[in-house]
């Protein structure tokens, strides 16, 4: 999955991610800001992020969540993503 579904949806729900630093969860996840990526194939790296979720205070997960939702509004609304579409038909007809 090039950018995972689930992210995005979580994001758009305000809540906090936990993803793999690896190219589409990279380009929702904005470590440290929205969320936090860990490195692939590194459980110890998973369960830091997780727990750092956790140990956040509730303002302090809920300010994750809002940039998340935020992003989500602002990157992959379906209206912002047609628009990217058909600019890049029309440039590839020209």
């Amino acid at each position: 999955e090039g950018m995972p579904r689930t992210l995005l949806e979580a994001a758009a729900m305000g809540r906090p991610l936990v993803a793999t630093d690896v190219p589409g969860c990279r380009e929702v996840v904005q470590d440290g800001v929205n969320g936090y990526l860990c490195q692939v194939k590194d459980a110890g790296a998973l369960a830091g992020a997780m727990e750092r979720i956790i140990t956040l205070s509730p303002s302090q997960r809920r300010a994750l969540g809002d940039a998340g939702r935020h992003r989500v509004e602002e990157r992959f609304a379906e209206g912002y993503v047609i628009d990217c579409y058909l600019r890049a038909i029309s440039d590839m007809v020209r």
